[in-house]
C-alpha cells in the first residue's frame, strides 16, 4: 500500500486523535486521567466487543460483562499469594495475565458454541442467561470470587501509576479498534458479514455458519478479557455485584449511546457515561431542577431515549452525518466556484478515485446489520 494511499482523512483523524490522548496528560488533571479517560478506555474496549458482534455477525450480546468479570476474578486468584479471599495461587504477574486471559477465551468459546445455534431474540436472551448464571456462580463458589470479592489486587509493575495504566488502555484501544476495522475485511470478516446478511446462503455455499460466529464470540471474549483486566487493575478488586445485570445493561447502553454501527461509538459512549456520572452532581444549578447524584440512572435513561429518537446510530452517527453535511457543502461550493468544464489531466482524474476509495470501502464494512448490503456480494467475489 502506498503512502498516498494511507493518507485519508479516516487515518489522519485516527492519528491526530491518537496525539490527543497522548498529550492529554500533560494539560488535564490527574482526577480526570485517571477516573475519566481510562475508564473511558477500559469502558470502550469492552463495549467495542458488543459492536463488533453486532455490526458484523448480527449477534446482540449480554454476556460480554461476564467475560470482562472472568478475567478479572482470574487474575485475581492467580496474582494474590495470601489471604482468605480466592485461591491465593501467587502467581507472577504476566503468568495470571496469561492464566486470565486463557481462562476468558475458553469460556468465550465453549458459551459462543451454544449460543451459535441461536439468532435474533434468542441469542440475546441466552447471552442474558450467561449473565445470570455468570453472576450466581461468582457469588455462591467464594472459593473462587471470596465471601464479597477479592480485594488488594496487585498491579503488574509496568501498570503500577495511573499515568502508565491509562497509556497501556490508550494502546491497547487503538490496536483493538485497528484490529477489529483489520478483521471485518479480512476473508473471515466478510464471511461473518455474509453470516449476518444470509446464513441460509452462506450454509449452501459450504461455509460453517456455527463455526464462524462461535469464532466471532471468542474474539470479542478476548478483548473483552484485556479489559477485564485492565479493569481489575484500575480498580484493585472485583465482586459478583460488578457483573450483575444492572452493570451488564449499562455496558449495552454505552454502546447504544456511542452508536452501535460504529466502533469509535464504542469509546465516545463510554466518555459521555463517564462524563455525565462523574461531573453531573458538580453541574450548577442542576440540583435546582430536581437532577440529584441519586437520579443518575434517569438522566441515563433519558439520554439514551433522546439519542434513540433523534439518531438511532448514536452519538458517532450524528457525528457522522454532520461530516457528510459539511463535506456536501464543500463540494458544492467548489464545484460551484469553478466555470470552467471538468479538468481533463490524468492525475486529477486520479486523485478524485483514491479521495472516493475509502468511502467505498467504509460503506460495505459499515453496513447495519441485518441491511443485506454489498458486503455480502463483495464479501463472496474477494473469497
Amino acid at each position: 500500500m502506498s503512502a498516498r494511499a494511507l493518507l485519508t482523512r479516516g487515518n489522519l483523524a485516527f492519528a491526530l486523535l491518537m496525539v490527543v490522548l497522548f498529550v492529554i496528560p500533560t494539560v488535564a488533571s490527574t482526577f480526570f486521567i485517571n477516573f475519566v479517560m481510562t475508564q473511558t478506555m477500559i469502558l470502550g474496549m469492552a463495549a467495542a466487543t458488543i459492536v463488533f458482534l453486532a455490526k458484523y455477525g448480527g449477534m446482540t450480546s449480554l454476556a460480554q460483562l461476564l467475560l470482562f468479570g472472568v478475567a478479572g476474578f482470574m487474575f485475581g486468584n492467580a496474582a494474590l499469594e495470601v489471604g482468605a479471599r480466592g485461591l491465593n495461587l501467587g502467581w507472577g504477574p504476566w503468568a495470571a495475565i496469561t492464566f486470565a486471559i486463557a481462562v476468558t477465551t475458553a469460556v468465550a468459546f465453549v458459551l459462543g458454541a451454544v449460543a451459535a445455534r441461536t439468532t435474533g431474540i434468542y441469542f440475546l436472551m441466552l447471552t442474558l442467561v450467561y449473565a445470570v448464571i455468570g453472576n450466581f456462580v461468582f457469588a455462591q463458589i467464594v472459593d473462587i470470587s471470596g465471601p464479597s470479592g477479592i480485594t488488594s489486587v496487585p498491579r503488574p509493575a509496568f501498570v503500577g501509576s495511573p499515568l502508565s495504566l491509562y497509556y497501556v488502555g490508550v494502546v491497547l484501544s487503538a490496536i483493538v479498534y485497528l484490529g477489529f476495522r483489520v478483521v471485518g475485511r479480512t476473508a473471515f470478516g466478510l464471511a461473518l458479514q455474509g453470516v449476518r446478511d444470509d446464513p441460509v446462503r452462506m450454509a449452501s455455499l459450504g461455509f460453517n455458519v456455527p463455526l464462524h460466529r462461535t469464532l466471532a464470540f471468542t474474539l470479542a471474549g478476548f478483548v473483552a478479557g484485556l479489559s477485564g483486566l485492565l479493569n481489575v487493575w484500575w480498580n484493585g478488586q472485583i465482586d459478583p455485584a460488578s457483573i450483575s445485570i444492572g452493570p451488564t445493561l449499562i455496558l449495552l447502553i454505552i454502546a447504544v449511546i456511542g452508536g452501535v454501527s460504529y466502533f469509535e461509538g464504542a469509546w465516545l459512549g463510554a466518555f459521555v457515561y463517564v462524563l455525565i456520572f462523574t461531573y453531573l452532581r458538580d453541574l450548577p444549578l442542576v440540583d435546582q431542577i430536581g437532577i440529584t447524584e441519586a437520579r443518575f440512572n434517569t438522566v441515563i435513561g433519558i439520554i439514551v431515549l433522546l439519542i434513540m429518537v433523534l439518531s438511532p446510530e448514536g452519538a458517532a452517527g450524528i457525528a457522522e452525518r454532520i461530516r457528510r453535511r459539511l463535506g456536501g457543502r464543500t463540494r458544492t461550493a467548489s464545484s460551484t466556484s469553478t466555470s470552467g468544464p471538468r479538468s481533463t489531466d490524468p492525475d486529477e482524474k486520479e486523485s478524485e478515485v483514491h479521495d472516493d476509495e475509502p468511502n467505498r470501502a467504509t460503506e460495505g464494512a459499515g453496513a447495519v446489520p441485518g441491511s443485506g448490503s454489498g458486503a455480502l456480494g463483495g464479501g463472496l467475489r474477494g473469497l
